[in-house]
Protein backbone atom coordinates (compact mmCIF):
# COMPACT_ATOMS: atom_id res chain seq x y z
CA UNK A 1 0.00 0.00 0.00
CA UNK A 2 1.69 3.27 -0.73
CA UNK A 3 1.79 5.69 1.41
CA UNK A 4 -1.01 8.34 0.32
CA UNK A 5 -3.23 5.21 0.39
CA UNK A 6 -2.31 4.77 4.25
CA UNK A 7 -2.99 7.86 4.92
CA UNK A 8 -6.57 8.63 3.05
CA UNK A 9 -7.36 5.05 5.21
CA UNK A 10 -6.35 6.69 8.19
CA UNK A 11 -7.91 10.14 7.70
CA UNK A 12 -11.02 8.07 6.82
CA UNK A 13 -10.94 6.35 9.70
CA UNK A 14 -9.95 8.79 12.33
CA UNK A 15 -11.22 11.60 11.28
CA UNK A 16 -14.66 11.56 12.29
CA UNK A 17 -13.80 10.48 15.69
CA UNK A 18 -11.34 13.71 15.90
CA UNK A 19 -14.36 15.50 14.97
CA UNK A 20 -16.53 13.86 18.02
CA UNK A 21 -13.80 15.31 20.22
CA UNK A 22 -13.36 18.20 19.17
CA UNK A 23 -17.11 19.32 19.43
CA UNK A 24 -17.32 17.65 22.79
CA UNK A 25 -14.70 19.78 23.76
CA UNK A 26 -16.30 22.86 22.28
CA UNK A 27 -19.64 21.80 24.24
CA UNK A 28 -17.53 21.34 27.71
CA UNK A 29 -16.41 24.72 26.93
CA UNK A 30 -20.07 26.27 26.35
CA UNK A 31 -21.04 25.19 29.44
CA UNK A 32 -18.45 26.11 31.46
CA UNK A 33 -19.85 29.60 32.71
CA UNK A 34 -22.30 27.65 34.31
CA UNK A 35 -20.32 25.47 36.71
CA UNK A 36 -20.46 27.36 40.21
CA UNK A 37 -23.52 26.78 42.38
CA UNK A 38 -26.12 29.33 43.54
CA UNK A 39 -24.68 30.21 47.28
CA UNK A 40 -27.93 28.86 48.77
CA UNK A 41 -27.09 25.22 47.36
CA UNK A 42 -23.27 25.71 48.18
CA UNK A 43 -23.94 26.43 51.87
CA UNK A 44 -27.29 25.31 52.81
CA UNK A 45 -27.94 26.06 56.61
CA UNK A 46 -30.32 24.26 58.49
CA UNK A 47 -31.47 25.58 62.28
CA UNK A 48 -33.09 23.60 64.98
CA UNK A 49 -33.36 23.54 68.89
CA UNK A 50 -31.18 21.55 70.57
CA UNK A 51 -30.46 20.05 73.95
CA UNK A 52 -31.70 22.66 76.12
CA UNK A 53 -31.86 25.87 75.38
CA UNK A 54 -29.69 25.77 72.34
CA UNK A 55 -29.97 26.94 68.93
CA UNK A 56 -28.44 24.23 66.29
CA UNK A 57 -27.13 25.86 63.17
CA UNK A 58 -25.90 23.03 60.36
CA UNK A 59 -24.49 24.21 56.83
CA UNK A 60 -23.79 21.35 54.47
CA UNK A 61 -21.50 22.59 51.86
CA UNK A 62 -21.50 20.82 48.36
CA UNK A 63 -18.38 19.05 47.15
CA UNK A 64 -15.60 21.83 46.28
CA UNK A 65 -16.61 24.62 48.23
CA UNK A 66 -15.72 25.95 51.49
CA UNK A 67 -16.95 28.04 54.42
CA UNK A 68 -14.56 30.29 56.49
CA UNK A 69 -14.53 29.61 60.53
CA UNK A 70 -14.33 33.15 61.27
CA UNK A 71 -17.04 34.34 58.84
CA UNK A 72 -19.67 32.74 60.67
CA UNK A 73 -21.34 35.58 63.21
CA UNK A 74 -24.73 35.86 64.13
CA UNK A 75 -26.66 39.17 66.22
CA UNK A 76 -29.98 39.82 67.99
CA UNK A 77 -32.13 41.85 66.01
CA UNK A 78 -33.58 44.79 66.16
CA UNK A 79 -30.80 45.51 68.29
CA UNK A 80 -28.30 44.36 66.29
CA UNK A 81 -26.35 42.79 69.18
CA UNK A 82 -23.35 40.42 68.43
CA UNK A 83 -23.96 36.66 70.10
CA UNK A 84 -21.15 34.64 70.50
CA UNK A 85 -21.51 31.20 68.86
CA UNK A 86 -19.64 27.99 69.40
CA UNK A 87 -17.56 26.53 66.61
CA UNK A 88 -15.60 23.11 66.17
CA UNK A 89 -11.80 23.61 64.86
CA UNK A 90 -11.41 23.94 61.25
CA UNK A 91 -9.07 23.05 58.67
CA UNK A 92 -6.03 25.62 57.89
CA UNK A 93 -6.18 27.14 54.69
CA UNK A 94 -3.54 29.32 53.23
CA UNK A 95 -6.73 31.29 51.27
CA UNK A 96 -5.77 33.63 48.13
CA UNK A 97 -7.95 36.17 49.54
CA UNK A 98 -8.10 36.28 53.06
CA UNK A 99 -4.23 34.44 53.67
CA UNK A 100 -4.62 31.68 56.48
CA UNK A 101 -7.86 30.73 57.33
CA UNK A 102 -10.01 28.29 59.16
CA UNK A 103 -12.66 26.74 56.98
CA UNK A 104 -15.05 23.89 56.99
CA UNK A 105 -15.57 21.01 54.01
CA UNK A 106 -18.53 18.82 53.88
CA UNK A 107 -19.94 20.26 57.00
CA UNK A 108 -20.16 23.17 59.17
CA UNK A 109 -22.42 23.86 62.83
CA UNK A 110 -22.12 26.07 65.43
CA UNK A 111 -24.62 26.70 68.23
CA UNK A 112 -25.87 29.19 70.37
CA UNK A 113 -26.39 29.32 73.86
CA UNK A 114 -28.54 30.04 75.80
CA UNK A 115 -30.50 30.50 72.72
CA UNK A 116 -33.61 33.04 74.10
CA UNK A 117 -36.33 34.42 72.35
CA UNK A 118 -36.60 36.72 68.97
CA UNK A 119 -35.34 37.28 65.70
CA UNK A 120 -31.63 35.84 65.03
CA UNK A 121 -29.61 37.17 62.05
CA UNK A 122 -26.60 34.80 61.05
CA UNK A 123 -24.01 35.83 58.18
CA UNK A 124 -21.25 33.74 57.01
CA UNK A 125 -19.46 33.61 54.09
CA UNK A 126 -17.46 30.70 51.97
CA UNK A 127 -15.23 30.23 48.47
CA UNK A 128 -15.14 27.17 45.56
CA UNK A 129 -12.09 25.65 45.15
CA UNK A 130 -12.25 26.98 41.40
CA UNK A 131 -11.59 30.68 42.96
CA UNK A 132 -14.91 31.88 43.39
CA UNK A 133 -15.51 33.76 46.27
CA UNK A 134 -19.35 34.49 47.50
CA UNK A 135 -20.44 37.55 49.41
CA UNK A 136 -21.50 37.00 53.11
CA UNK A 137 -24.74 35.50 52.92
CA UNK A 138 -27.81 36.54 55.78
CA UNK A 139 -30.75 34.53 57.23
CA UNK A 140 -32.85 35.92 59.95
CA UNK A 141 -33.82 33.10 62.18
CA UNK A 142 -37.01 33.18 64.47
CA UNK A 143 -35.71 31.25 67.25
CA UNK A 144 -39.89 30.83 68.83
CA UNK A 145 -40.53 28.75 65.77
CA UNK A 146 -37.90 26.51 65.20
CA UNK A 147 -38.61 22.76 66.01
CA UNK A 148 -36.98 20.50 68.75
CA UNK A 149 -34.16 18.01 67.34
CA UNK A 150 -31.44 16.22 68.90
CA UNK A 151 -28.07 18.35 69.09
CA UNK A 152 -26.24 15.28 66.12
CA UNK A 153 -28.20 17.08 63.32
CA UNK A 154 -27.65 14.40 60.48
CA UNK A 155 -27.57 15.77 56.68
CA UNK A 156 -30.81 16.02 55.47
CA UNK A 157 -32.69 13.48 53.84
CA UNK A 158 -33.17 13.10 49.86
CA UNK A 159 -36.23 15.30 49.20
CA UNK A 160 -38.24 13.50 46.32
CA UNK A 161 -40.48 16.34 46.27
CA UNK A 162 -37.60 18.98 45.92
CA UNK A 163 -36.26 19.75 42.48
CA UNK A 164 -33.28 21.30 44.94
CA UNK A 165 -32.22 18.44 47.07
CA UNK A 166 -32.35 16.21 44.31
CA UNK A 167 -29.62 18.70 42.51
CA UNK A 168 -27.67 19.37 45.71
CA UNK A 169 -27.75 15.88 45.87
CA UNK A 170 -26.24 14.43 42.42
CA UNK A 171 -23.74 17.68 43.28
CA UNK A 172 -22.43 16.12 46.15
CA UNK A 173 -22.55 12.03 45.59
CA UNK A 174 -20.61 9.72 43.37
CA UNK A 175 -22.18 8.84 39.72
CA UNK A 176 -22.61 5.17 41.64
CA UNK A 177 -24.72 5.91 44.19
CA UNK A 178 -26.67 8.78 41.75
CA UNK A 179 -27.35 5.53 39.55
CA UNK A 180 -28.71 3.25 42.74
CA UNK A 181 -30.82 5.80 43.95
CA UNK A 182 -32.43 7.14 40.30
CA UNK A 183 -32.81 3.59 39.75
CA UNK A 184 -35.28 3.11 43.06
CA UNK A 185 -36.93 6.57 42.47
CA UNK A 186 -37.85 5.32 38.70
CA UNK A 187 -38.92 2.41 40.16
CA UNK A 188 -42.00 4.32 42.45
CA UNK A 189 -42.26 6.39 39.45
CA UNK A 190 -43.66 3.55 37.57
CA UNK A 191 -46.15 3.07 39.70
CA UNK A 192 -47.68 6.92 38.74
CA UNK A 193 -50.63 7.58 36.74
CA UNK A 194 -48.03 9.06 34.03
CA UNK A 195 -46.13 5.51 33.53
CA UNK A 196 -48.70 2.88 34.12
CA UNK A 197 -50.43 3.15 31.00
CA UNK A 198 -47.25 1.85 29.22
CA UNK A 199 -48.10 -1.57 31.28
CA UNK A 200 -50.83 -2.23 28.82
CA UNK A 201 -48.62 -1.66 25.72
CA UNK A 202 -46.41 -4.08 26.90
CA UNK A 203 -48.81 -6.89 27.58
CA UNK A 204 -50.48 -6.39 24.14
CA UNK A 205 -47.03 -7.03 22.73
CA UNK A 206 -46.62 -10.24 24.54
CA UNK A 207 -49.92 -11.43 24.71
CA UNK A 208 -49.69 -10.53 20.87
CA UNK A 209 -46.68 -12.78 20.18
CA UNK A 210 -47.92 -15.26 22.23
CA UNK A 211 -44.23 -15.56 23.71
CA UNK A 212 -42.79 -17.79 26.10
CA UNK A 213 -41.31 -16.31 29.53
CA UNK A 214 -38.07 -15.81 27.89
CA UNK A 215 -38.99 -14.49 24.58
CA UNK A 216 -41.42 -12.14 26.70
CA UNK A 217 -38.26 -11.06 28.77
CA UNK A 218 -36.51 -9.93 25.16
CA UNK A 219 -39.73 -8.58 24.22
CA UNK A 220 -39.72 -6.06 26.73
CA UNK A 221 -36.08 -5.56 27.37
CA UNK A 222 -36.75 -4.44 23.63
CA UNK A 223 -39.55 -1.97 24.55
CA UNK A 224 -37.92 -0.52 28.02
CA UNK A 225 -34.09 0.34 27.06
CA UNK A 226 -35.14 2.63 24.05
CA UNK A 227 -37.82 3.74 25.94
CA UNK A 228 -35.38 5.08 28.77
CA UNK A 229 -32.98 6.01 26.16
CA UNK A 230 -35.01 8.43 24.54
CA UNK A 231 -35.93 9.41 28.16
CA UNK A 232 -32.01 10.36 28.83
CA UNK A 233 -32.05 11.89 25.37
CA UNK A 234 -35.02 13.92 25.80
CA UNK A 235 -33.75 14.83 29.19
CA UNK A 236 -30.71 16.18 27.89
CA UNK A 237 -32.34 17.97 24.84
CA UNK A 238 -34.70 19.22 27.56
CA UNK A 239 -31.82 21.02 29.37
CA UNK A 240 -30.13 22.31 26.78
CA UNK A 241 -33.05 23.67 25.51
CA UNK A 242 -33.80 25.12 28.53
CA UNK A 243 -37.62 24.04 28.60
CA UNK A 244 -39.47 20.80 28.53
CA UNK A 245 -39.37 19.40 25.47
CA UNK A 246 -42.04 16.95 27.02
CA UNK A 247 -44.61 19.94 27.05
CA UNK A 248 -44.02 20.85 23.33
CA UNK A 249 -44.89 17.45 22.21
CA UNK A 250 -48.25 16.93 24.73
CA UNK A 251 -50.45 19.17 21.80
CA UNK A 252 -53.79 18.17 20.84
CA UNK A 253 -52.87 16.56 17.58
CA UNK A 254 -50.04 14.07 19.37
CA UNK A 255 -52.54 12.87 21.68
CA UNK A 256 -55.43 12.49 19.54
CA UNK A 257 -53.06 10.77 17.13
CA UNK A 258 -51.62 8.72 19.73
CA UNK A 259 -54.90 7.96 21.49
CA UNK A 260 -56.54 7.29 17.70
CA UNK A 261 -53.48 4.43 17.93
CA UNK A 262 -54.58 3.08 20.69
CA UNK A 263 -58.57 2.64 19.84
CA UNK A 264 -56.85 1.01 16.49
CA UNK A 265 -54.80 -1.72 18.59
CA UNK A 266 -58.02 -2.24 21.02
CA UNK A 267 -60.66 -3.23 18.34
CA UNK A 268 -57.65 -5.26 16.54
CA UNK A 269 -57.62 -7.33 20.25
CA UNK A 270 -61.33 -7.42 20.24
CA UNK A 271 -60.82 -9.62 16.64
CA UNK A 272 -62.80 -6.83 14.54
CA UNK A 273 -59.90 -7.09 12.21
CA UNK A 274 -56.29 -7.95 11.88
CA UNK A 275 -53.81 -5.45 11.18
CA UNK A 276 -51.58 -6.11 8.22
CA UNK A 277 -49.35 -4.78 5.79
CA UNK A 278 -49.25 -5.03 1.86
CA UNK A 279 -48.26 -8.55 1.12
CA UNK A 280 -44.68 -7.76 -0.20
CA UNK A 281 -43.65 -5.07 3.02
CA UNK A 282 -44.88 -8.08 4.79
CA UNK A 283 -42.78 -10.80 3.42
CA UNK A 284 -39.32 -8.29 3.71
CA UNK A 285 -40.40 -8.35 7.27
CA UNK A 286 -40.98 -11.45 7.82
CA UNK A 287 -37.63 -11.97 5.98
CA UNK A 288 -36.03 -9.17 8.55
CA UNK A 289 -38.51 -10.57 11.59
CA UNK A 290 -36.82 -14.25 11.37
CA UNK A 291 -33.56 -12.80 11.66
CA UNK A 292 -34.35 -11.08 14.99
CA UNK A 293 -35.81 -13.92 16.14
CA UNK A 294 -39.15 -13.65 16.22
CA UNK A 295 -40.05 -10.40 14.09
CA UNK A 296 -41.21 -7.77 16.78
CA UNK A 297 -38.37 -6.43 18.30
CA UNK A 298 -38.31 -3.56 16.14
CA UNK A 299 -42.00 -3.05 16.63
CA UNK A 300 -41.53 -3.03 20.21
CA UNK A 301 -38.40 -0.75 20.49
CA UNK A 302 -40.61 1.66 18.55
CA UNK A 303 -43.12 1.50 20.60
CA UNK A 304 -40.93 1.87 23.93
CA UNK A 305 -39.71 4.69 21.66
CA UNK A 306 -43.19 6.61 21.19
CA UNK A 307 -44.50 5.43 24.94
CA UNK A 308 -41.49 7.46 26.26
CA UNK A 309 -41.92 11.23 23.57
CA UNK A 310 -45.91 11.07 24.38
CA UNK A 311 -47.58 8.45 27.15
CA UNK A 312 -45.06 9.41 29.89
CA UNK A 313 -43.22 10.12 32.46
CA UNK A 314 -44.85 12.95 33.58
CA UNK A 315 -42.38 16.29 35.20
CA UNK A 316 -41.57 14.95 38.79
CA UNK A 317 -38.68 16.65 41.24
CA UNK A 318 -35.99 13.73 40.31
CA UNK A 319 -36.32 14.75 36.44
CA UNK A 320 -36.59 18.58 37.39
CA UNK A 321 -33.42 18.15 39.62
CA UNK A 322 -31.52 16.43 36.96
CA UNK A 323 -32.51 19.11 34.07
CA UNK A 324 -31.31 21.67 36.36
CA UNK A 325 -27.95 19.95 37.30
CA UNK A 326 -27.24 19.34 33.35
CA UNK A 327 -28.14 22.29 32.84
CA UNK A 328 -25.82 23.95 35.26
CA UNK A 329 -22.76 21.84 35.55
CA UNK A 330 -23.01 20.76 31.88
CA UNK A 331 -22.09 17.00 32.37
CA UNK A 332 -24.18 15.67 29.68
CA UNK A 333 -22.60 12.40 29.82
CA UNK A 334 -23.36 11.90 33.94
CA UNK A 335 -26.83 13.85 33.09
CA UNK A 336 -28.02 10.94 30.67
CA UNK A 337 -26.61 8.31 33.01
CA UNK A 338 -28.48 9.26 35.75
CA UNK A 339 -32.04 9.68 33.41
CA UNK A 340 -31.11 6.69 32.05
CA UNK A 341 -31.15 4.49 35.11
CA UNK A 342 -34.30 6.43 36.18
CA UNK A 343 -35.77 5.44 33.06
CA UNK A 344 -34.64 1.88 33.97
CA UNK A 345 -36.34 1.62 37.61
CA UNK A 346 -39.55 2.82 35.09
CA UNK A 347 -39.09 0.17 33.30
CA UNK A 348 -38.68 -2.87 35.92
CA UNK A 349 -42.33 -3.63 36.32
CA UNK A 350 -42.83 -3.95 32.88
CA UNK A 351 -39.63 -6.39 32.44
CA UNK A 352 -41.66 -8.42 35.36
CA UNK A 353 -44.79 -8.42 33.28
CA UNK A 354 -42.98 -9.61 30.11
CA UNK A 355 -41.31 -12.47 32.03
CA UNK A 356 -43.56 -13.89 34.17
CA UNK A 357 -47.15 -12.41 32.20
CA UNK A 358 -46.76 -15.43 29.84
CA UNK A 359 -46.90 -17.84 32.65
CA UNK A 360 -49.71 -16.40 34.09
CA UNK A 361 -51.69 -16.51 30.68
CA UNK A 362 -54.23 -19.65 29.53
CA UNK A 363 -52.87 -22.00 26.26
CA UNK A 364 -54.43 -20.96 22.84
CA UNK A 365 -58.28 -20.95 22.64
CA UNK A 366 -62.04 -19.31 24.18
CA UNK A 367 -59.59 -18.53 27.40
CA UNK A 368 -56.68 -16.58 25.43
CA UNK A 369 -59.72 -14.57 23.09
CA UNK A 370 -61.10 -13.31 26.34
CA UNK A 371 -57.90 -12.59 27.29
CA UNK A 372 -57.02 -10.36 24.73
CA UNK A 373 -60.14 -9.09 25.19
CA UNK A 374 -58.90 -7.99 28.76
CA UNK A 375 -56.02 -6.33 27.02
CA UNK A 376 -57.92 -4.47 24.39
CA UNK A 377 -59.81 -3.24 27.06
CA UNK A 378 -56.32 -1.88 29.18
CA UNK A 379 -55.83 -0.12 25.76
CA UNK A 380 -58.53 1.48 25.45
CA UNK A 381 -58.34 3.09 28.89
CA UNK A 382 -54.69 4.33 27.55
CA UNK A 383 -56.34 5.74 25.49
CA UNK A 384 -59.07 7.64 27.50
CA UNK A 385 -55.93 8.40 29.27
CA UNK A 386 -54.02 10.15 26.47
CA UNK A 387 -57.68 11.96 25.36
CA UNK A 388 -58.56 13.48 28.95
CA UNK A 389 -55.86 15.53 28.62
CA UNK A 390 -57.24 17.41 25.63
CA UNK A 391 -61.12 16.99 26.64
CA UNK A 392 -62.87 18.78 28.57
CA UNK A 393 -63.27 16.76 32.42
CA UNK A 394 -67.05 15.67 31.98
CA UNK A 395 -66.58 14.60 28.27
CA UNK A 396 -63.63 12.39 29.97
CA UNK A 397 -66.04 11.43 32.69
CA UNK A 398 -68.51 10.12 30.41
CA UNK A 399 -65.40 8.48 27.79
CA UNK A 400 -64.50 6.62 31.58
CA UNK A 401 -68.41 5.73 32.17
CA UNK A 402 -68.66 4.24 28.54
CA UNK A 403 -65.85 2.09 28.96
CA UNK A 404 -67.37 0.56 32.36
CA UNK A 405 -70.01 -0.10 30.82
CA UNK A 406 -68.56 -1.93 27.95
CA UNK A 407 -66.54 -4.11 30.53
CA UNK A 408 -69.78 -4.71 32.20
CA UNK A 409 -71.67 -5.95 29.36
CA UNK A 410 -68.82 -8.12 27.85
CA UNK A 411 -68.83 -9.71 31.41
CA UNK A 412 -72.35 -10.11 31.18
CA UNK A 413 -72.04 -12.02 28.22
CA UNK A 414 -69.03 -13.88 29.56
CA UNK A 415 -70.93 -14.96 32.49
CA UNK A 416 -74.40 -15.88 30.22
CA UNK A 417 -71.87 -18.33 28.14
CA UNK A 418 -70.43 -19.68 31.59
CA UNK A 419 -74.11 -20.52 32.87
CA UNK A 420 -73.03 -24.02 33.24
CA UNK A 421 -70.29 -23.00 36.14
CA UNK A 422 -72.08 -21.19 39.07
CA UNK A 423 -68.61 -20.19 40.74
CA UNK A 424 -67.51 -19.05 37.65
CA UNK A 425 -71.01 -17.30 36.77
CA UNK A 426 -70.96 -15.79 40.39
CA UNK A 427 -67.93 -14.64 39.97
CA UNK A 428 -68.09 -12.63 36.77
CA UNK A 429 -71.52 -10.86 37.89
CA UNK A 430 -70.03 -9.83 41.25
CA UNK A 431 -67.71 -7.41 38.93
CA UNK A 432 -70.24 -7.04 36.46
CA UNK A 433 -72.83 -5.71 37.78
CA UNK A 434 -71.27 -3.09 40.14
CA UNK A 435 -69.54 -2.14 36.74
CA UNK A 436 -72.17 -1.23 35.37
CA UNK A 437 -74.05 0.67 37.91
CA UNK A 438 -70.62 2.70 38.56
CA UNK A 439 -70.43 3.29 34.81
CA UNK A 440 -74.19 4.82 34.81
CA UNK A 441 -73.22 6.94 37.75
CA UNK A 442 -70.59 8.13 35.83
CA UNK A 443 -72.62 9.16 32.76
CA UNK A 444 -75.09 10.73 35.06
CA UNK A 445 -72.51 12.79 36.77
CA UNK A 446 -70.76 14.09 33.33
CA UNK A 447 -74.00 14.88 32.29
CA UNK A 448 -74.51 17.17 35.55
CA UNK A 449 -70.98 18.78 34.18
CA UNK A 450 -69.03 16.24 37.16
CA UNK A 451 -65.43 15.21 36.51
CA UNK A 452 -64.54 12.70 39.15
CA UNK A 453 -64.80 9.17 38.65
CA UNK A 454 -64.65 8.45 42.08
CA UNK A 455 -67.34 10.68 43.33
CA UNK A 456 -69.34 11.00 40.27
CA UNK A 457 -72.77 11.80 42.20
CA UNK A 458 -71.32 14.20 44.80
CA UNK A 459 -73.56 16.91 43.23
CA UNK A 460 -76.33 15.46 44.80
CA UNK A 461 -75.24 16.02 48.05
CA UNK A 462 -76.06 19.67 49.05
CA UNK A 463 -73.23 22.05 48.91
CA UNK A 464 -71.12 19.23 47.46
CA UNK A 465 -70.86 20.81 43.65
CA UNK A 466 -67.77 20.51 41.30
CA UNK A 467 -67.62 22.39 37.95
CA UNK A 468 -63.81 22.26 37.31
CA UNK A 469 -65.16 24.46 34.44
CA UNK A 470 -65.15 27.52 36.56
CA UNK A 471 -61.90 26.42 38.93
CA UNK A 472 -61.25 29.69 39.74
CA UNK A 473 -64.64 30.04 41.30
CA UNK A 474 -65.02 26.80 43.08
CA UNK A 475 -60.80 26.25 44.21
CA UNK A 476 -60.04 30.39 44.54
CA UNK A 477 -57.32 30.65 41.73
CA UNK A 478 -56.78 33.12 39.45
CA UNK A 479 -56.19 31.45 35.82
CA UNK A 480 -54.12 33.12 33.59
CA UNK A 481 -52.47 31.78 30.37
CA UNK A 482 -50.23 34.69 29.61
CA UNK A 483 -47.11 35.67 31.51
CA UNK A 484 -47.91 39.25 30.82
CA UNK A 485 -51.05 38.32 32.78
CA UNK A 486 -49.39 36.43 35.35
CA UNK A 487 -46.59 39.15 36.24
CA UNK A 488 -49.59 41.72 36.39
CA UNK A 489 -51.51 39.60 38.82
CA UNK A 490 -47.80 39.04 40.58
CA UNK A 491 -47.36 42.81 40.91
CA UNK A 492 -50.98 43.36 42.43
CA UNK A 493 -50.61 40.67 45.31
CA UNK A 494 -47.24 42.37 45.97
CA UNK A 495 -48.62 45.73 46.11
CA UNK A 496 -51.40 44.55 48.69
CA UNK A 497 -48.75 42.65 50.79
CA UNK A 498 -50.22 39.37 49.84
CA UNK A 499 -47.77 36.61 49.70
CA UNK A 500 -48.37 34.41 46.13
CA UNK A 501 -48.71 30.87 45.70
CA UNK A 502 -48.36 30.17 42.02
CA UNK A 503 -49.72 26.56 40.36
CA UNK A 504 -48.19 25.76 37.11
CA UNK A 505 -50.56 23.50 35.48
CA UNK A 506 -51.81 22.17 32.10
CA UNK A 507 -55.23 20.27 30.63
CA UNK A 508 -53.03 17.48 29.35
CA UNK A 509 -51.01 17.14 32.64
CA UNK A 510 -52.35 14.17 34.49
CA UNK A 511 -51.14 14.39 37.69
CA UNK A 512 -51.98 18.63 37.58
CA UNK A 513 -55.33 16.91 37.65
CA UNK A 514 -55.16 14.71 40.72
CA UNK A 515 -53.28 17.46 42.46
CA UNK A 516 -56.09 19.54 41.80
CA UNK A 517 -59.08 16.90 42.58
CA UNK A 518 -57.50 15.46 45.39
CA UNK A 519 -54.98 17.92 47.19
CA UNK A 520 -56.19 21.58 46.94
CA UNK A 521 -60.00 20.96 47.80
CA UNK A 522 -59.01 19.52 51.40
CA UNK A 523 -59.65 21.53 54.44
CA UNK A 524 -56.14 21.82 55.93
CA UNK A 525 -54.81 23.00 52.59
CA UNK A 526 -57.69 25.95 51.96
CA UNK A 527 -57.29 26.86 55.54
CA UNK A 528 -53.29 27.09 55.16
CA UNK A 529 -53.12 29.10 51.24
CA UNK A 530 -56.19 31.10 52.68
CA UNK A 531 -53.78 34.08 53.43
CA UNK A 532 -52.27 33.37 50.11
CA UNK A 533 -53.06 35.16 45.97
CA UNK A 534 -53.64 32.03 44.43
CA UNK A 535 -52.62 32.09 40.75
CA UNK A 536 -52.84 29.50 38.25
CA UNK A 537 -50.67 29.39 35.23
CA UNK A 538 -52.10 27.71 32.20
CA UNK A 539 -49.22 25.80 30.07
CA UNK A 540 -52.24 23.63 28.03
CA UNK A 541 -51.25 25.39 24.38
CA UNK A 542 -47.42 25.59 25.56
CA UNK A 543 -47.07 28.55 23.76
CA UNK A 544 -43.35 29.93 23.24
CA UNK A 545 -43.89 32.92 25.50
CA UNK A 546 -45.19 30.59 28.07
CA UNK A 547 -41.87 27.98 27.34
CA UNK A 548 -39.83 31.24 27.57
CA UNK A 549 -41.37 31.98 31.05
CA UNK A 550 -40.26 28.05 31.75
CA UNK A 551 -36.90 28.79 30.83
CA UNK A 552 -36.59 32.20 32.70
CA UNK A 553 -38.23 30.69 36.29
CA UNK A 554 -36.47 27.02 35.91
CA UNK A 555 -39.32 25.69 35.60
CA UNK A 556 -38.50 22.14 34.09
CA UNK A 557 -42.87 21.92 33.61
CA UNK A 558 -45.95 21.26 35.35
CA UNK A 559 -46.90 20.50 38.01
CA UNK A 560 -45.05 22.49 39.77
CA UNK A 561 -46.33 25.44 42.54
CA UNK A 562 -44.09 27.98 43.67
CA UNK A 563 -44.07 30.15 46.93
CA UNK A 564 -43.78 33.84 47.25
CA UNK A 565 -43.36 36.37 49.71
CA UNK A 566 -45.44 39.62 50.03
CA UNK A 567 -42.27 41.28 49.23
CA UNK A 568 -42.77 39.84 45.98
CA UNK A 569 -39.81 37.36 46.36
CA UNK A 570 -39.76 33.16 45.98
CA UNK A 571 -39.29 31.31 48.54
CA UNK A 572 -37.20 28.89 46.51
CA UNK A 573 -36.09 26.40 48.57
CA UNK A 574 -39.97 25.63 48.95
CA UNK A 575 -40.68 24.72 45.39
CA UNK A 576 -43.37 21.89 44.88
CA UNK A 577 -41.83 20.12 41.49
CA UNK A 578 -44.05 17.21 40.23
CA UNK A 579 -47.09 15.41 42.03
CA UNK A 580 -47.63 16.31 45.76
CA UNK A 581 -49.90 15.20 48.40
CA UNK A 582 -50.80 17.45 51.11
CA UNK A 583 -48.76 16.97 53.88
CA UNK A 584 -45.06 17.73 51.24
CA UNK A 585 -47.57 20.68 50.42
CA UNK A 586 -48.35 22.03 54.06
CA UNK A 587 -44.70 21.22 55.37
CA UNK A 588 -43.24 23.50 52.22
CA UNK A 589 -46.38 26.21 53.54
CA UNK A 590 -44.77 26.26 56.48
CA UNK A 591 -41.41 26.92 55.37
CA UNK A 592 -42.26 29.13 53.52
CA UNK A 593 -43.85 31.37 55.85
CA UNK A 594 -40.62 31.02 57.98
CA UNK A 595 -38.06 32.20 55.31
CA UNK A 596 -36.96 35.42 55.90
Amino acid sequence: MTKSRIIRALARRWLPWLAVLTLATFATSAFSQNEFLDPEDAFRLESSRGAGDEVVLNWQIAEGYYLYRERIEAQRMPQATSVSLQTPPGESKDDPNFGVMEVYHGQARAVLAPAGNGILRVTWQGCADAGLCYPPQTRDIDISRLSATSSASPAPALDANSDLSIRHALHNHSLGWSLAVFLVLGLGLAFTPCVLPMLPIVSSLVVGARASPRRGLILSLAFVLPMAATYAAMGVAAALAGASLQASLQNPYMLGLLGTVFVTLAFAMFGFYNLQLPASLRDRLDRAGRRQQGGTLLSAAVMGIVSALLVGPCMTAPLAGTLLYIAESGDLVRGAAILFSLGLGMGLPMLAVGALGPRLLPRPGLWMERVKAVFGFLLLGTAVLMLERILPPPVSLALWGGLAIAIASALAIWAWQARTSAAYLALLLSVSIPMMTWGLAMQLGAAAGQADPVRPLAFLVAGNVNTPGTSAETDGFITVDAPDAMAAALSRAQAAGKPVFLDFSAQWCVSCKKIEREVYPLPEVRAALSSFELIRMDLTRSTPDQLALLRQLQVPGPPSALFFGADGRERRAQRLTGEFDASALLRQHRLALEAP
